[in-house]
């Protein structure tokens, strides 16, 4: 069963974004887990793929399933020491896009709300005191009058953190289920009546994720100690979706 789910996850290519003989850090897609699932295997997973790849693998820090960008594993124990450290300590930089319903303001700002799992709802976090800190830094890139472009860089790595404080502010991701206002953003909504169905065509989501993307990470090598810079180019999904936003600004 081992080996079949290995020669399943050979067949995934992975973007590698920077490798040397101590970490190798990647472009996670979105709609895969950063590790295994606890209850079932064989649910496609990063650290699953890579492991074809580089047989044993260290995982170092984890993003959310549909969530895409850089994710960083180390290829030996005191380089997973080393890393982890870090992310112990806050040390690593790390910055996000995400495309927000509305024109947050002001343009720049810190959100400084701790965090809790609801009490009501298993997965699902909340702004709450009892909770632990949580620290998010916003910056508006470009906006398009009802949505708008954000560079976020993050203090802290809680669970969900970026949708709940750009949520908690009234600025939800364009699409998300759990914190925002729609499962899925349809052109028909962006254009309204300008909007043209195909004939006899259903029309399609054009996103259906939350558009949040891990564009850049900032650590410290584990080998030289010296800071290494990684991006990621934005996916398909979340550039079409600007693309359409620009067009309708004009």
């Amino acid at each position: 069963m081992q080996n079949e789910k290995n020669k399943m996850a050979a067949k995934v290519k992975l973007e590698i974004l920077y490798e040397d003989d101590y970490v190798v850090a990647v472009n996670k897609p979105a709609g895969y887990l950063s590790i295994p699932d606890r209850f079932i295997a064989e649910i496609p997973n990063v650290k699953g793929i890579l492991e074809s790849t580089y047989g044993e693998i260290f995982t170092v820090h984890r993003i959310d399933k549909y969530t895409s960008g850089v994710m960083i594993f180390a290829k030996d124990s005191e380089s997973h020491k080393y890393l982890s450290a870090q992310w112990m300590d806050r040390k690593p930089e790390k910055y996000y896009t995400a495309i927000v319903d509305g024109v947050p303001s002001p343009e720049s700002d810190i959100i400084d709300l701790s965090l809790a799992e609801s009490m009501t709802r298993r997965g699902k976090m909340v702004a709450n005191k009892r909770g632990k800190e949580s620290m998010t830094k916003y910056q508006v890139i470009e906006n398009y009058v009802r949505f708008s472009l954000l560079e976020l860089q993050i203090y802290t790595g809680r669970m969900h953190q970026i949708r709940v404080h750009m949520a908690q502010r009234g600025y939800p991701l364009v699409v998300d289920s759990l914190y925002g206002k729609r499962e899925a953003l349809m052109l028909s909504e962006l254009k309204g009546k300008k909007y043209r169905k195909p004939k006899d065509e259903e029309e399609r989501p054009l996103l259906s994720r939350q558009p949040l993307h891990a564009h850049k990470l900032v650590i410290s090598h584990p080998h030289t100690q010296q800071n290494i810079s990684i991006e990621a180019p934005l996916p398909k999904d979340m550039r079409a979706v600007i693309n359409q936003m620009r067009k309708l600004k004009k």
